[in-house]
């Protein structure tokens, strides 16, 4: 996937949406699933905005995986602690092109 467009200043907040950030996070995985934590992790190293903020956007990334049909849960961590998320195969495709927009999984 292509890299995330840089903000013009670190402190900008990113214009992508969270779904957008999510699923760029994921398509730069090697297994094309992440954790909850590594989804935070690449979103800070990815956008510095986001480093010294409160933590209340965590709250916004939580809230698009559970509500959006978009993102699906793959399977436990090894440890136990979480699952991965993934995209839904549906939206694969279009995510995978830059295609963010929001719309119902088709199942």
């Amino acid at each position: 996937p292509p890299a995330p467009p840089a903000p013009s200043e670190p402190r900008d907040k990113p214009s992508q949406s969270y779904i957008a950030l999510i699923s760029t996070a994921i398509l730069s995985s090697p297994e094309k699933k992440l954790l909850l934590s590594d989804i935070y992790q690449w979103i800070m190293d990815n956008y510095p905005y986001f480093k010294n903020k409160e933590k209340s956007w965590r709250n916004s990334v939580r809230h698009n995986l559970s509500l959006n049909e978009c993102f699906v849960k793959a399977g436990r961590s090894d440890n136990g602690k979480g699952h991965f998320w993934a995209i839904h195969p549906a939206n694969l495709e279009d995510f995978s092109k830059g295609d963010y927009h929001r719309r119902r999984a088709r199942r």
